[in-house]
């Protein structure tokens, strides 16, 4: 009994050895460089093991590439074609777009998908969508995000932006030493209520009620523990399965509530012809469920009640959790670097004395330079989406060097964001947080299609704005009436948690503010 357990033992571990490295060769025929991977986990193996950071990682692998134009690397079986050179970045990503317009079909969908099952909802967001489906979806949404339509957001912006300064005041008081603050927690409570208040049409204010609905299902949907990374992995693994073993990759209790809510609102809003200026009302316009003077004259999307949940779910999920990323490591460099904070600040007084005593308005912080220098840097710095892909549905042939690369149909082409942005060959002294790089004088000389922290080409982000307008917004209001000073938790010199796919420092995002007055 024992020598056929061990027989079968051996049997199963030889095929599951054939399984994981059955893609090992695809470089070597290629005769493309390649990062040797491990077993089952490629080049990812650290991230997985909890070693290091995803960010180091894409960073280090784009180290390695040297001087090649194209480096291959594997994400567990999968290899990826990591590109390692503007022009060609620009050729794939511009001129041969109709040759890469997909993501990879990471969520596993495809058009025999049920419409009612909500189990998926990432595989029918807009990040997802393909070919025909995705153009139509990004034409229906792009004019939520023009500059009228960021206007017009930026009214109920600058509300929750006060708001959440204001919510610092009662803690202040007496304090002349300052209040020590978990930036994360605070910065997405402040993107969550921006998001319930333009995209939902719901009034939160998620610091006064500090374990409402909303926040709370958020929050649950966008932290990612060690079970979450071990579900992922396994999901992109067992892709072909998912549709029969239904893994619910995101906490079922919060994705069912996010469903109800879109699907309530649509219901209410149809029942009672109520107009708002906000997502669900543009989806619900496309779809004819409203009669306007627009649908008379558009065609009628038929889309499922999972395409328009679909994008209500990743719009919250995108802009709740990288939005506040990316102020959170703002307030972090300008906790590091005195010399940006004081000039930032002496920018925001100029401001504040020119409005005299108005609102602050869309031109004001439009109009603010060094803000948006600042911005600029910290993305560059710390990008959120550290990486990018592309498919490819067309075979396509590059002349490199004098090498001939084919990339086939179903290839897939890794865009390492954080690897140009530290690449000192773009960018002197990579590490140092720098924003006169783009200043008027000097952002000239940048080159192109070395920085892209919102992606490139048609298939960028479409909430780019969005995510700027409101992350600006609240640095200007916290820089108005505070210091930013080192905690005694603040991670400096800054070391990246080793816990997956999410940016945040080894001991968590803690800044000290200070009453300037």
């Amino acid at each position: 009994m024992l020598l056929e357990f061990v027989a079968l033992l051996g049997i199963a571990f030889a095929l599951f050895y054939r399984w994981a490295t059955a893609n090992n060769e695809f470089f070597k025929e290629k005769g493309i460089p390649f990062a040797k991977p491990k077993l089952y986990f490629g080049n990812m193996a650290q991230m997985f093991l909890r070693q290091k950071a995803m960010f180091d990682i894409v960073c280090d692998l784009y180290n390695k590439g040297g001087s090649n134009k194209v480096y291959g690397i594997f994400e567990q079986r999968q290899p990826l074609m990591m590109i390692r050179d503007p022009d060609l970045l620009r050729q794939i990503t511009i001129k041969d777009f109709d040759h890469f317009i997909n993501h990879r079909n990471l969520f596993g969908t495809g058009t025999d998908d049920d419409p009612h099952d909500m189990s998926n909802l990432f595989g029918s967001s807009l990040f997802s969508m393909r070919d025909a489906r995705w153009k139509d979806m990004r034409s229906t949404l792009s004019p939520a995000f023009t500059g009228l339509k960021m206007r017009q957001m930026f009214q109920l912006m600058n509300q929750v932006a006060k708001e959440a300064v204001d919510c610092l005041k009662p803690d202040q008081q007496g304090s002349v030493q300052g209040t020590e603050l978990d930036m994360k927690d605070y910065c997405t409570r402040f993107t969550n209520d921006v998001i319930a208040s333009t995209a939902f049409g719901l009034q939160v204010n998620s610091f006064k009620e500090r374990d409402n609905d909303f926040y709370s299902m958020g929050k649950k949907l966008t932290t990612f523990g060690f079970l979450q990374n071990l579900k992922f992995m396994l999901f992109f693994t067992l892709k072909s399965l998912n549709k029969y073993i239904k893994v619910d990759l995101f906490d079922k209790k919060s994705t069912e509530y996010f469903v109800r809510l879109v699907l309530d609102a649509m219901k209410y809003r149809q029942e009672h012809n109520i107009i708002r200026p906000d997502m669900i009302n543009m989806l619900m316009e496309a779809r004819g469920l409203f009669q306007t003077e627009k649908t008379k004259t558009t065609v009628i999307r038929e889309w499922s009640d999972r395409d328009i949940v679909a994008q209500c779910f990743v719009f919250f999920f995108a802009g709740f959790e990288t939005s506040a990323v990316l102020m959170c490591f703002t307030a972090q460099e300008l906790m590091e670097n005195e010399d940006v904070q004081q000039k930032l600040y002496e920018e925001v007084q100029q401001v504040d004395i020119d409005l005299d005593g108005k609102e602050l308005s869309y031109e004001a912080i439009m109009g603010m330079k060094y803000l948006d220098q600042v911005v600029s840097e910290v993305l560059r710095k710390w990008p959120a989406a550290i990486a990018i892909d592309r498919e490819c549905n067309k075979d396509i042939t590059y002349e490199l060097d004098g090498q001939t690369i084919e990339i086939k149909k179903g290839d897939y082409i890794w865009l390492p964001t954080c690897g140009f942005h530290r690449d000192p060959k773009y960018f002197e002294n990579p590490n140092k947080f720098d924003p006169e790089r783009f200043s008027e004088e000097n952002k000239a000389n940048i080159q192109p299609f070395t920085y892209y922290p919102f992606g490139l080409g048609q298939r960028n982000c479409i909430g780019s704005r969005f995510a700027l307008l409101e992350a600006k917004a609240v640095i200007y209001y916290l820089l108005k009436d505070y210091r930013f000073a080192p905690a005694k938790k603040s991670c400096i010199p800054m070391e990246l948690a080793s816990n997956g796919f999410q940016l945040t420092p080894k001991s968590g995002f803690w800044v000290k503010f200070v009453p300037r007055n």
